[in-house]
């Protein structure tokens, strides 16, 4: 009976101990685009929104209502490159800028289209 109890509490203890936090994507995905612009990676006019991706990497409560979250961001422009950026930043159900978000760009690939002549 004691091991039942005891298989039950680690199975339930980590689930209660995950620190969603706030879902506050946009702001560190609308620094990325300025940063990938102003280092002159890629304008934000030939970035097609509609393909880019977000992912919640992780969500950790520091303080009392603040959490620091990592995100992943593949973004895409118009001729199909794809820029891979990781973001860092404090958030808060109240405002998702509570820190500037730290941007990482980890990946850009370029296609290569070769005309036939």
């Amino acid at each position: 009976m004691k091991k039942l109890l005891l298989v039950t509490l680690l199975a339930i203890l980590p689930i209660l101990s995950f620190a969603k936090g706030p879902d506050c994507d946009s702001w560190p995905m609308n620094v990325s685009e300025s940063w990938l612009q102003r280092e002159g990676i890629v304008d934000i006019i030939n970035l097609d929104e509609s393909k880019t991706k977000s992912t919640l990497l992780a969500s950790e409560k520091k303080a009392k209502g603040l959490y620091n979250q990592i995100y992943h961001f593949i973004f895409y422009d118009e001729k199909g490159n794809t820029y891979e950026i990781i973001t860092k930043n404090d958030a808060s159900y109240e405002e998702c800028s509570m820190t500037a978000a730290d941007v990482y760009l980890i990946s850009k690939s370029h296609i290569n289209k070769q005309v036939n002549k």
